[in-house]
């Protein structure tokens, strides 16, 4: 796997000139010409992405799946996700990138807070949408990154940086704002998540069934485990991981109460190695064990 390590090197991929600052850059989308190289065929950033764009066209693929370049106006991607590009199919239409390499933010609070930033793990196709307003906000702030660049002396990174952190910011509201916005949409994915649950539980009846997991729902869903657990927390206060446990919990009563399968049969029947692990979780999240329960209805 091709590895694009620095600032500098993107650049020279991107037909433009050597960056102003070594760490960090703001690129004009409409000055770049991808240049033609086997790295595009399978890569990995060094770096962040922030990509404000109009026009875009083509598809990326990250990992094993494939997303529309041209989806939404804002996304992002953080150091070593895995992309591959087609350069008969992409044109990078207008707009603007902010790459920062991760050296940038050390010895800075944001080296470890943006982690907290869970859009960076988001596909493509989950980026987000802007109003007029809303992009002229952030390419304001992108200005301002780009002319701090044109003159380095020490206090150059607190200044970018900061900017970095207004433009996370901002993006953290607008992306909450999406998630209220499109509420019918969101009820509906909802609505699938709830159902994918009961059917997994409902028809795993394989000869080894496996537990049930984030990522596996997500899988199913077409969409990043972070933004489902989000997707879940801003429309009903809980994670993923804690819904799949209370639909699980939810099913293990039932068979408790109506069949007469063992302890250690439901706990298989749900993928569960042991059956103590899951009457460890039965008892944290009902107060009683799997016998104490069904006992009570004896």
């Amino acid at each position: 796997m091709n590895a694009i390590r620095s600032i500098s090197e993107f650049h020279r991929l991107l037909s433009l000139p050597e960056p102003r600052h070594p760490l960090v850059s703001v690129v004009n989308l409409a000055e770049t010409t991808f240049l033609v190289d086997d790295v595009w065929k399978g890569f990995i950033n060094r770096f962040y992405c922030i990509a404000l764009k109009r026009e875009a066209k083509g598809k990326i693929r990250y990992g094993q799946q494939h997303y529309d370049y041209d989806k939404g106006v804002l996304s992002f991607t953080a150091p070593n996700q895995v992309q591959h590009l087609d350069l008969n199919t992409v044109e990078c239409g207008s707009g603007y990138l902010l790459i920062f390499h991760p050296d940038f933010l050390l010895a800075h609070p944001l080296a470890s807070e943006i982690n907290s930033y869970n859009f960076f793990s988001y596909a493509v196709n989950e980026a987000l949408h802007l109003s007029a307003e809303e992009e002229e906000d952030l390419i304001t702030i992108l200005k301002k990154i780009d002319k701090e660049c044109q003159h380095i002396d020490k206090y150059t990174q607190d200044i970018i940086l900061s900017q970095i952190e207004l433009l996370l910011n901002y993006s953290t509201r607008f992306y909450e704002r999406q998630f209220i916005t499109r509420k019918n949409h969101n009820h509906q994915l909802l609505a699938k998540f709830e159902r994918i649950v009961d059917e997994y539980y409902d028809k795993n009846t394989s000869a080894q069934p496996e537990l049930l997991t984030v990522q596996r729902v997500a899988e199913l869903m077409n969409l990043s485990p972070n933004y489902l657990s989000d997707l879940l927390r801003m429309h009903t206060g809980q994670n993923t991981q804690q819904h799949i446990h209370q639909r699980l919990i939810e099913k293990a009563k039932e068979k408790l109460s109506t069949t007469n399968l063992s302890v250690s049969e439901i706990a298989y029947t749900f993928g569960f190695e042991h059956a103590q692990s899951f009457s460890t979780l039965f008892k944290k999240k009902t107060s009683l064990s799997p016998l104490e329960f069904r006992q009570a209805f004896n």
